[in-house]
C-alpha cells in the first residue's frame, strides 16, 4: 500500500515530464518553423548568399577590334595581359602583404596598405591590386606562389607605330573605351561584346569548377585609308617644316582626289597614344588640327574666287585686270598688295602672283550671291562628314541674318572673302577644294575607313559642282603658280608637273590683324592626270620667311615627291627637262628652248619622239618676237570676250587706280611697216589657231566644222597645215600645244 509520499513523488515526475515534453515540443516546432523559413520562405535569399560565397562571377572581356592601314600594317591592336587581385580576408598579415606587392608591382605602399586595410575591415572578398601589369611583373609575382593572389587575363590596347597616325587613331581609356579619333567614333564597331564566366570556389577561395555563361564576341577590325608609309613621311616633313620656321603647329593632308580617301593626315605637335596625358603636356598636342581647328585660308581661297568667275562671268585666264599701283580704297579700309603693285595683268597672273586687288576686282564681277553660292558648293561653312570627333565646319556667314545682323556679310565682305578673309576653314576642307579641281569638278566625301572586317565601307557618290572645262582651266592656272608664280621656288617636283596655290593669312587677334601668319600650300600632281592632292598648313609663323611660299610649299614638295614615288606614278617630265627647269637663271621671254624648259608639260619629249613636230615648232615659233611683227587675229577667230577693264562695273572714284598707271593702247603699226598681203586662195582656208587655249581651239573648230588632232597641253604653238592654206574637205588639222 502506497503512502502519501509516493503519490506526491509520482505526481511531481509527471509534471516534470509534461514540462519537458512541452519544451521539446516547442523546441521542435521552433526548429521546424526555422527550417521552413530557411528552406521555403527565405530559400532564395540564403541560396543567393551561398552562391555569393561559393561562386565568383567573372567578365570575359571581348578582344577589341584591331585597326590596320590600307596595306595591312597594324596601327592598333589588343594584347592579352595579366591583372592582379587579392582576397583581403585571406591575408594573414596586411603589412607583409603590402611590402611584397608594393615591391614586386612598383606600387605606393602607403596607398596600398590603406586600401587593403579598408577592404579587410569592410569584409570585402575581392580587391584589384594592379591591372594590366607588364610581363616582367607577372613573372616575378607568379614566382612567389602566393595563395591569396589571383591573376586575371585582360586586354591592353597597344599602338605599335607609336606617334604615327596618333591623331587619326585617338586612344582608349583604362577600360578600353574609345577616348578620341577613330577609337571613339567607331566605338560600337570596335568594342565587341563581353562574355561571362562563373567560378565555384572552396572556403579558401580556390576555384575547383567553372562554366561559361556567355562567350565573348570580338570587335570588328577596321582597315583605314591611311598609308602608314605616307603618314610617316608626312609627319616627318611637317615636323621639320614647323620647327624650321619656329612655328607653333601644323597639319598636312594627302588625299586621293577621285575617291576622297585620305592617305595621310598629320598634325604637329604629336603624341604617343600608348602613354596617358601628363602634366605640362602641350594642350594642342592631342588636337586633330586638320579637322578640329578652323583658320582663315588667305590666298588659297582665291581658287574659289577665280573658279566662280570662270563660270559666272565672261572672264578667262587671258582677260586683263587693272590692279593699279598696289593700293585699293574700300569703304573704311585700304587694301594693299603683299609686296608691290602689278599694274594691268591677266587673270592667270592674278592667281600666279596672288594679287589681292586683282582677286577683289574679280570678286566684284562675280557678285555676292554667286560668291556665297560657290563657297557653299565647295563645302565651306559645313562639316565634311569625316569620321573623327569634334570636326569643325568652319565659318561662312550667310548673306543676310535677320536674327543676328552682326553675323552676316558687311559692306566689304565680298572684297575680304574674295582674297580669303572673313571666312574660316579647316585643312580637310581645303584638301577637298583641291580634290574638286584635280578630279574634274566633283565634290568628294573625305574617307578614313576603307573596310569593316572583310566588308568594304560604302563610299558616297561624288557630286558635280563645277564644269569639267572649268576644272581643267583652273588646273592650268594653278600650274602657272608653280611655274611662274609664288610657288616657283619651292613647289616644283622632280620629274612631275604640279599645280597649286600659296596662302598666307594674317592671324586675327584682339580685334586686329597681327604680323603672325597661317601659311598654306594646296597642290596636286601630275597636272594632266592628278594622282593626289596635298595640303600643308603651318600655323603661327612670323616674318617674310613665314609666308606660304617659304613655309608650306617646301613641305608640300617633299611630301608630294615621296608620295608619288610610293604610288608608283609615272613621271611626266623627262630628266633632261627637269634639269633645265632647275637652272637658276630664268629664260628670257620669247626664247623657244626656255619656254619648253619652263613648261614642264612634256614638250621636249614630243619634239624628241616626233621630228615632224619639232620642225613645225621651230618653223612657226621665232626665237625673238618683235611686237610690231605680230599680225592681227583673223576677225572670225578673234576673241569676243571683253577684258575685265572694259566690262567690269566701275568702282567708286576713290577706289580707282590712278590714270597714269593705266597702260595706253598700243599704236597701230604704220602702213609702210605692214608686210605685203599674201594672195588669198579661193575657197575656205585653214584658220590660225596659234596662241589659243585648248578650250578655245576646240570650240572654234567645232563651230567651223573642222576636224583637229591635238597634241600636248597649254597654248597652241604650231599647226599643220599652216594658217591660210587651202582647207580641203575632210582634212584634219594637227595642232601642237606647249606652255
Amino acid at each position: 500500500m502506497e503512502g502519501p509520499g509516493s503519490v506526491s513523488s509520482h505526481s511531481s515526475a509527471v509534471r516534470r515530464l509534461t514540462y519537458l515534453s512541452a519544451v521539446l515540443l516547442f523546441w521542435g516546432v521552433a526548429i521546424f518553423a526555422k527550417l521552413v523559413s530557411l528552406q521555403v520562405i527565405q530559400h532564395g535569399k540564403y541560396a543567393a548568399i551561398a552562391r555569393s560565397q561559393q561562386e565568383h562571377h567573372v567578365d570575359i572581356p571581348a578582344p577589341r577590334g584591331s585597326i590596320f592601314d590600307r596595306n595591312g600594317q597594324a596601327l592598333a591592336i589588343s594584347v592579352p595581359v595579366d591583372s592582379v587581385s587579392v582576397n583581403p580576408q585571406q591575408i594573414a598579415n596586411i603589412r607583409v602583404a603590402t611590402q611584397v606587392l608594393g615591391n614586386t608591382l612598383n606600387l605606393d605602399q602607403t596607398v596600398l596598405y590603406d586600401r587593403l586595410t579598408w577592404a579587410h575591415d569592410h569584409h570585402k572578398g575581392f580587391l584589384w591590386v594592379k591591372r594590366r601589369i607588364d610581363p616582367f611583373e607577372t613573372e616575378r609575382l607568379k614566382a612567389l606562389h602566393l595563395d591569396w593572389v589571383q591573376f586575371t587575363t585582360e586586354s591592353l590596347r597597344h599602338y605599335p607605330k607609336q606617334q604615327v597616325a596618333s591623331h587619326v587613331l585617338g586612344g582608349v581609356f583604362r577600360d578600353e573605351e574609345g577616348a578620341g579619333g577613330i577609337e571613339r567614333t567607331m566605338e560600337p564597331v570596335l568594342k565587341g561584346r563581353n562574355g561571362s564566366e562563373n567560378d565555384v570556389m572552396d572556403v579558401k577561395r580556390r576555384g575547383f569548377e567553372s562554366h561559361v555563361d556567355s562567350a565573348a564576341q570580338a570587335g570588328v577590325p577596321l582597315t583605314l585609308t591611311i598609308d602608314e608609309r605616307m603618314q610617316f613621311v608626312a609627319e616627318r616633313e611637317l615636323k621639320a617644316g614647323v620647327e624650321a620656321k619656329h612655328a607653333r603647329s601644323g597639319s598636312a593632308i594627302v588625299m586621293n582626289p577621285y575617291t576622297g580617301e585620305i592617305l595621310a593626315l598629320a598634325n604637329y605637335p604629336d603624341y604617343d597614344p600608348n602613354r596617358p596625358p601628363v602634366a605640362g603636356e602641350d594642350p594642342i598636342a592631342r588636337l586633330n588640327l586638320g579637322a578640329q581647328v578652323p583658320f582663315e585660308p588667305g590666298s588659297v581661297f582665291k581658287v574659289v574666287t577665280l573658279t566662280a568667275a570662270l563660270e559666272t562671268t565672261d572672264l578667262r585666264p587671258e582677260s586683263m585686270i587693272a590692279t593699279g599701283s598696289g593700293t585699293l580704297k574700300l569703304p573704311g579700309r585700304i587694301v594693299h598688295e603683299s609686296h608691290h603693285g602689278y599694274g594691268t595683268i591677266s587673270m592667270a597672273d592674278v592667281l600666279a602672283k596672288s594679287s589681292n586687288i586683282g582677286a577683289i576686282l574679280i570678286g566684284t564681277r562675280v557678285g555676292r550671291e554667286n560668291m556665297y553660292d560657290y563657297a557653299r558648293r565647295f563645302g565651306f561653312g559645313q562639316k565634311t562628314g569625316l569620321p573623327l570627333p569634334a570636326e569643325s565646319g568652319g565659318k561662312l556667314r550667310p548673306l543676310e541674318n535677320k536674327k543676328n545682323p552682326k553675323d552676316q556679310w558687311g559692306t566689304t565682305s565680298l572684297a575680304s572673302i574674295s582674297m580669303g578673309q572673313e571666312v574660316s576653314v579647316t585643312s580637310i576642307q581645303l584638301a577637298r577644294l583641291g580634290a574638286a579641281i584635280a578630279n574634274g569638278g566633283m565634290l568628294v566625301q573625305p574617307r578614313l575607313v576603307l573596310k569593316r572586317g572583310d566588308k568594304a565601307e560604302p563610299a558616297p557618290a561624288p557630286v558635280r559642282i563645277i564644269k569639267p572645262e572649268t576644272a581643267i582651266t583652273m588646273r592650268q592656272m594653278m600650274e602657272g603658280v608653280v611655274l611662274n608664280g609664288t610657288g616657283r621656288l619651292h613647289a616644283r617636283l622632280d620629274g612631275y608637273t604640279s599645280g597649286g596655290k600659296t596662302g598666307t593669312a594674317q592671324i586675327f587677334e584682339n580685334g586686329h590683324y597681327t604680323h603672325n601668319y597661317n601659311a598654306s600650300f594646296l597642290g596636286f600632281a601630275p597636272v594632266t592626270n592628278p594622282a593626289l592632292v596635298v595640303l600643308v598648313t603651318i600655323h603661327h609663323t612670323s616674318g617674310d620667311a613665314g609666308m606660304g611660299s617659304d613655309a608650306a610649299a617646301p613641305v608640300f614638295q617633299k611630301i608630294a615627291q615621296e608620295a608619288l614615288r610610293m604610288l608608283d606614278v609615272p613621271k611626266d617630265i623627262p630628266e633632261s627637262q627637269t634639269a633645265a627647269a632647275k637652272k637658276p637663271a630664268p629664260p628670257q621671254p620669247g626664247e623657244f628652248e626656255g619656254d619648253l624648259a619652263i613648261a614642264g608639260l612634256g614638250a621636249s619629249s614630243i619634239m624628241e619622239s616626233d621630228p615632224d613636230v619639232k620642225a613645225m615648232l621651230v618653223a612657226q615659233m621665232k626665237p625673238k618676237v618683235d611686237p610690231d611683227e605680230i599680225p592681227a587675229a583673223p576677225p572670225l577667230l578673234a576673241s569676243a570676250r571683253p577684258p575685265l577693264s572694259a566690262a567690269a562695273p566701275m568702282p567708286a572714284a576713290a577706289s580707282m587706280p590712278a590714270a597714269a598707271s593705266m597702260p595706253a593702247a598700243a599704236p597701230m603699226p604704220a602702213a609702210a611697216s605692214m608686210p605685203a598681203a599674201a594672195p588669198v586662195p579661193a575657197g575656205p582656208v585653214v584658220p590660225d589657231f596659234r596662241g589659243k587655249s585648248l578650250r578655245d581651239v576646240m570650240a572654234d573648230a567645232a563651230a567651223s566644222g573642222i576636224d583637229v588632232m591635238v597634241q600636248g597641253t597649254g597654248v597652241a604653238r604650231a599647226q599643220l597645215p599652216l594658217p591660210g592654206s587651202p582647207l580641203h574637205s575632210g582634212e584634219r588639222i594637227r595642232i601642237v600645244f606647249t606652255r
